[in-house]
C-alpha cells in the first residue's frame, strides 16, 4: 500500500527557506571571516587589510598570499585553511538544500503520477 501523499510547500514557502538558508550561511562564513581575520593579525602580524584578505583568500580555497614565518602562525594557518575546506562546501550546501529539497520533491511526485 503506497504512503499517503503529502502537499509540497508553495513557491512563497520554498523561498523563504532558501532565504533563512542562505541568512544561516552567511552567518557561518562571517563568523569563519572574523575568526580568521582576528588569527591572521594576532599571529602573522598583518595589518587588518592584509589580514582580511588572506582570510578570504584561505577561506574561498584560493590559498594565503602570506606566508607565516613563526610556528604560531603556522599552525593556525594550517588550522584554519582545514576548518575553511569544510566550512566553504557547508555553506554551499546549506544555500542548495532548500531548492535541491523541492527538486527532488517534484520528481517524485512526477514518478508518483507516473505509476
Amino acid at each position: 500500500m503506497p504512503a499517503p501523499r503529502t502537499p509540497i510547500h508553495s513557491g512563497a514557502e520554498v523561498w523563504a527557506r532558501v532565504l533563512i538558508f542562505t541568512a544561516s550561511a552567511l552567518v557561518i562564513l562571517v563568523i569563519s571571516l572574523a575568526l580568521g581575520v582576528m588569527g591572521y593579525h594576532r599571529f602573522l602580524g598583518l595589518s587588518w587589510i592584509d589580514a582580511l584578505l588572506n582570510a578570504s583568500m584561505i577561506l574561498t580555497g584560493m590559498g594565503p598570499l602570506d606566508v607565516p614565518q613563526t610556528n604560531a602562525a603556522k599552525l593556525f594557518a594550517s588550522a584554519y585553511a582545514l576548518y575553511s575546506g569544510a566550512v566553504y562546501p557547508a555553506a554551499t550546501a546549506l544555500v542548495l538544500f532548500p531548492l535541491v529539497h523541492r527538486m527532488l520533491n517534484l520528481l517524485h511526485l512526477a514518478r508518483q503520477d507516473a505509476d
